[in-house]
């Protein structure tokens, strides 16, 4: 069985395992369709697992997968059909986990591909429970994307921030896999969009998707700008990810009472907030991490009903798998970049 593994800090080989057993109670054996990557897939290939972890370490946060094999006690779920995996290995037994929460389990092992062996690999077993069918006309890579890239910003925008129709927001990185995501869900629910780029080239593909102003962040202060666009007021919301380059900034651009949800630092993990303007201007800032199965299964009807869609930047095999993260870790794409595991 193919397998992608993390041998060494920024050193990964294509190997073969042994497949898995046949499902147990409660398990479901897939067949590994496609792999989203992400920034976790980043910051676990230069050695930045802020968790005790054994190498080597087959890699992949957020996949796909079509159903080759169920074990007792699982139903509704059958052979060969397309599912989008949960990332987390969470207990299913916490309060938390009981009431659709899992990304507040108590006991979590970890993350897959992370912590946890992740899902560059061609099959693997997993808790039916951790599995969110995609409905007709989502196909393999839309399942892919469900889990983190949508499914984190549905949990951000309308989870956490509240997100309503009307109001205006701040989109860190519209180029980034879940930038594009909420560029397009907030178009969608009828809000004004103002994103940031780094570079000239996105800005008619952010407004393509649906972005009403687009902010070239390393020729402009994003938030001078964003301040003339809404007449010195601010925003409602800041869709903030990138962490301590602009933290400061997106504090700097929200409105009176406005809300900042944060769910990354790429960019540092430590920053300075500055309290009296917290206070003196009622701002809200929320932090927000994974998602819920449900926002995964609202995040797919919505791709189903072509309200959203996948950006796609590249599809890669295991031999393209070292320069896509390179890319990623100089911002060099738009979208997703997608291992093809078929």
């Amino acid at each position: 069985m193919r397998a992608l593994q993390l041998i060494e800090d920024r050193r990964l080989e294509a190997v073969d395992l042994p497949p898995p057993p046949s499902p147990s109670l409660g398990e479901v054996t897939l067949r590994i369709r496609a792999v989203a990557l992400n920034h976790i897939d980043v910051w676990g290939w230069r050695g930045m697992a802020f968790a005790k972890r054994k190498l080597p370490l087959v890699i992949g946060a957020e996949a796909s997968g079509e159903v080759e094999a169920v074990g007792p006690g699982v139903s509704g779920l059958a052979p060969g059909q397309i599912v989008s995996i949960y990332g987390a290995r969470t207990c299913g037994l916490c309060r938390p986990c009981r009431e659709g929460r899992d990304n507040l389990c108590e006991h979590v092992s970890g993350v897959h591909g992370f912590h946890l062996d992740g899902f560059a690999q061609e099959k693997i077993n997993v808790p039916a429970r951790l599995l969110v069918p995609a409905p007709p006309g989502v196909d393999a890579v839309g399942a892919a994307v469900a889990p983190v890239t949508f499914g984190t910003v549905e949990h951000m925008l309308f989870d956490n921030a509240k997100l309503e129709p009307g109001e205006t927001i701040l989109v860190h990185a519209g180029g980034s896999g879940i930038g594009s995501a909420a560029i397009q869900l907030a178009k969608r629910m009828g809000c004004t969009v103002i994103t940031t780029v780094g570079s000239n080239d996105k800005i008619d593909k952010a407004k393509a998707l649906g972005a009403d102003h687009v902010i070239n962040y390393r020729e402009d202060r994003f938030e001078g700008v964003v301040r003339k666009l809404t007449r010195k007021k601010g925003v409602d919301v800041v869709f903030e990810h990138v962490g301590a380059d602009t933290f400061a900034g997106s504090m700097l651009s929200l409105r009176r009472g406005g809300r900042l949800v944060t769910c990354g630092s790429t960019s540092g993990v430590s920053t300075q907030v500055n309290l009296m303007q917290l206070f003196q201007q009622q701002l809200k800032l929320l932090g927000s991490f994974g998602c819920r199965m449900e926002n995964m299964a609202n995040a797919m009807l919505k791709m189903a009903a072509g309200l959203v869609k996948p950006v796609i930047d590249t599809e890669v095999d295991f031999d393209g798998i070292g320069e896509a993260l390179k890319r990623m870790e100089s911002r060099d794409v738009f979208g997703k970049i997608i291992l093809r595991m078929d």
